[in-house]
């Protein structure tokens, strides 16, 4: 589920300047209501709150630093970066995600020991693109911060947690995280290979997951 505005908040806003237009790359996020595996059991994202414990792809419980948030507009985001990528319950294989999974298309998830950007996986059926059309005129991500640059089980798949590759400006709460923490801090990249365009996927994955065919 995307976060949805108010009927105040969606209509067109009447204070926004050029500032507020979206020309800076987006940060990578889940949508509101992603199921992040804790050791209590699975919580939506937009619930967590720093010194809350998340569970990793390898089962350890590590905590909550911050919690990112970032509200787009879409008469001030080009489309295709307005647009998420929607991974369907099962697409991954193995039942995997649990349930259909919505995130932008720059979130790495974790595909045989490598972290795949989500737009790079887009088959245009099981993993598709969700049309603009079918959006509100805001939607609202979530972005987990833990003290490395980790895989978490999000509807039941490895997805990343935040990396610093653009900061924490972007998100609307930056100045919570600056009075918790003080300055930006740097996230070392975890060691796995990255993949961000789909030319660069294994063809074993692309045939599995109905990618089509790179030309030779």
């Amino acid at each position: 589920m995307v976060s949805t505005a108010t009927a105040e908040e969606a209509s067109y806003p009447q204070d926004f300047s050029d500032a507020d237009v979206t020309t800076d790359p987006l940060q990578e996020c889940f949508a509101a209501g992603t199921m992040i595996a804790t050791p209590e059991g699975e919580r939506a994202v937009e619930t967590l709150a720093p010194g809350d414990l998340v569970v990793t792809a390898e089962g350890r419980a590590v905590p909550v630093l911050w919690v990112g948030r970032q509200t787009l507009h879409k008469i001030f985001t080009p489309a295709d970066r307005f647009s998420p990528v929607r991974v369907s319950e099962g697409a991954l294989g193995e039942g995997l995600p649990t349930r259909d999974l919505v995130l932008t298309g720059d979130h790495a998830l974790l595909i045989d020991g490598m972290a795949i950007n989500a737009g790079a996986l887009v088959n245009g059926t099981t993993i598709a693109r969700v049309p603009a059309s079918e959006l509100p005129q805001s939607v609202t991500y979530y972005h987990v911060e833990t003290e490395a640059h980790d895989m978490i089980l999000a509807n039941g798949s490895a997805a990343e947690t935040f990396v610093d590759y653009l900061g924490r400006r972007p998100f609307d709460n930056y100045d919570e995280y600056v009075a918790r923490h003080g300055t930006d801090r740097d996230i070392p990249e975890m060691t796995r290979i990255r993949i961000s365009s789909q030319r660069q996927v294994p063809a074993e994955i692309r045939a599995r997951l109905g990618l089509p065919a790179v030309a030779a």
